[in-house]
């Protein structure tokens, strides 16, 4: 995918989960969410946390060529495995333990994706970066990946809100190409599924009955290891 779009996905959808969250009450900010034991504000943390690796990624040399693509991305290895989600778990819980209040984390989280956004557009379409996993990667398909972080998760944080989805159309759009490659997209359509439920019911939020899994599996998803 082309690096200008995918920044342009992320930029709108990090844009739509930082309009959603200001101004919550502390009390909305303890909600449990499906992914648990997050709360919102574990939550929140967790995506700010992923997006925060970038920085540090663009100032490190880049490898000499990309092996790794966003599909390959999810491949079910060490990065997925218990001792990592727990390690995953840790890292939101003590960013947010660092933040005097919900509304700080917020403004935390609005700072790291807008400077993100920024060092990013800086950066040369074809740039190559190299993940904390040691994934060699072109940073428009790093990139991809951190739309499915947001984009996903500010799907469980509305359901955890009592909201309807934010979910940006572009930034749809970006995850559901990662899912089904860009010949299938309209494909989609004969489910008669909204983009969030589409989205829900493939990362496992919605349970997919026998018919509705055929039904998906024609579409020639690519299943995602997600944690």
């Amino acid at each position: 995918m082309d690096q200008g779009r995918v920044l342009e996905a992320f930029r709108l959808e990090a844009g739509d989960l930082s309009r959603a969250v200001a101004g919550l009450s502390e009390v909305e900010w303890d909600l449990p969410t499906q992914c648990e034991p997050w709360s919102v504000r574990e939550l929140l943390g967790h995506v700010r946390v992923v997006i925060a690796w970038l920085p540090g990624m663009l100032d490190a040399p880049p490898p000499d060529k990309a092996e790794v693509s966003a599909v390959e991305y999810y491949r079910p290895d060490d990065r997925f495995a218990p001792q990592t989600n727990t390690a995953r778990i840790a890292l939101a819980q003590d960013h947010v333990a660092g933040q005097a209040s919900g509304a700080a984390l917020a403004d935390d989280f609005a700072a790291t994706w807008q400077r993100v956004d920024r060092l990013c557009r800086a950066e040369p379409e074809g740039r190559v970066v190299r993940t904390r996993h040691g994934d060699a990667m072109f940073l428009s398909q790093f990139l991809v990946t951190r739309v499915v972080e947001v984009a996903i998760h500010g799907l469980d944080l509305a359901e955890a809100l009592g909201c309807e989805p934010w979910l940006n159309p572009q930034a749809a759009e970006v995850v559901l190409e990662l899912l089904l490659g860009p010949d299938q997209m309209t494909a989609t359509l004969e489910l008669k599924w909204d983009q969030p439920k589409f989205l829900r019911k493939v990362t496992g939020r919605e349970p997919l009955d026998a018919a509705e899994t055929a039904q998906v599996e024609r579409l020639g998803i690519r299943w995602l290891t997600l944690g």
